[in-house]
């Protein structure tokens, strides 16, 4: 009897160990007993079997300002990973989003194990900024497993192999949501306007957007009094989120993420810092704001080698900004209330911006086969094909 395919699973962040959970079950449901994992990644992927050597919320670092800052402590967690990786001897390395860490993971592992299948899902948004990533990440794995059909071009041309899989968030099953019984749990009426905060699930995107939020929501408030305002809290920030909304001078409900689609579907408007949270709440149905800051230092580094229009992925899908983007300098307290109130304000301009938002998630293929499973099949055709079996 064969032993069993060993897959080592490397996530850094939130949405990267949602994934690598997904693709541990589909694997699991098509082998059963005949796959384990090891590698690296949260909470959701330890559910699974995969037991991280630490804790990735260290990794969650977002700027080339903070990287520098960070990097011998992302050096020493690279050769962490990569030690696990000599030790374990896996069938395959996958290596899921968080471009920084997992493309220096990829080149150490490349360098101590160059036989083993190296594959990345989720590939660098180069279609945004620094386009000479695609090249680099050619250079550095075998396959890419690509959330939308717009991605493969750009990877294809370089000559890596791209399976386009489909992005989770466009899967998530809202089915059981109960918008009214959140609002009665709030105290709040069913026609209520109520605003949706979700400040992002990385340290530095707390500390940058809370601000942001706080003012601009003063500002609503002051002018709608009946305004409710409640907070989704990701569970890697979940702490940091709850201490900062306590000093806010008003109310603000604080959510979990075991009532995020509730809160989603309840919502009026919701504000939004940049990430995929914004194609989950277009599913909701919520019209939104976006928006972003980086630290000035990095933004001023980053910015010349943005090449992208939008940074709203179901903006970018249909090629207009059907949600308001704030970006930088763009991100104040007082345009982020004028665009929130022109949504509140305005029932006809919250519904044509819901349905523009729906549209465009069709343009990037809700309603095909579960991305985990078209992924899991991926991966094992990539261990087939480098065994020769």
């Amino acid at each position: 009897m064969s032993a069993p395919l060993k897959i080592m699973l490397v996530a850094a962040e939130a949405s990267g160990d949602d994934l690598g959970a997904g693709l541990a079950r589909a694997l699991k449901a098509r082998l059963g007993d005949g796959v384990t994992f090891v590698g690296v990644g949260g909470p959701k992927m330890a559910a699974v079997g995969v037991v991280s050597p630490f804790d990735i919320a260290e990794l969650s670092i977002l700027g080339w300002l903070e990287g520098l800052r960070a990097y011998g402590r992302v050096k020493a967690r690279v050769a962490e990973t990569a030690a696990l990786a000599v030790r374990e001897r896996p069938d395959a390395v996958v290596l899921i989003d968080s471009w920084g860490f997992t493309i220096r993971v990829a080149k150490a592992i490349r360098a101590a194990l160059p036989q083993t299948p190296l594959i990345k899902y989720v590939g660098p948004q180069v279609w945004a900024s620094r386009p000479g990533r695609a090249k680099t990440l050619a250079n550095a794995v075998d396959h890419l497993l690509a959330l939308y059909s717009f991605d493969a071009p750009w990877f294809e041309r370089e000559g890596l192999a791209t399976t386009v899989v489909g992005s989770q968030a466009l899967y998530v099953d809202m089915s059981k949501a109960d918008p009214a019984a959140f609002r009665r749990d709030l105290g709040l009426t069913p026609d209520q306007p109520l605003l949706l905060v979700l400040p992002g699930s990385r340290p530095s995107e707390i500390r940058l957007m809370t601000p942001v939020y706080e003012q601009a929501i003063r500002r609503l408030k002051a002018e709608r009094p009946d305004l409710a305002v409640a907070v989704v809290a990701a569970g890697t920030v979940a702490d940091d989120v709850a201490h900062r909304v306590a000093a806010w001078p008003f109310r603000a409900h604080l959510v979990g993420e075991d009532r995020k689609y509730d809160a989603m579907k309840a919502a009026t408007v919701a504000l939004a810092t940049s990430g995929t949270v914004s194609t989950e709440l277009a599913l909701a149905g919520a019209p939104m704001v976006i928006a972003y800051r980086f630290q000035p230092l990095s933004y001023a580094i980053m910015r010349p080698f943005f090449t992208g229009k939008y940074a709203t992925l179901f903006n970018h899908a249909a090629d207009e900004e059907i949600a308001p983007e704030l970006i930088q300098d763009d991100a104040t307290p007082e345009k982020t209330a004028q665009a929130v109130a022109r949504l509140l304000d305005d029932p006809a301009l919250r519904a044509g911006q819901a349905a523009r938002q729906t549209a465009a998630l069709d343009r990037m293929g809700r309603g095909a086969r579960d991305p985990s499973d078209i992924a899991a099949e991926a991966v094992l055709k990539v261990i087939s094909a480098r065994s020769g079996s």
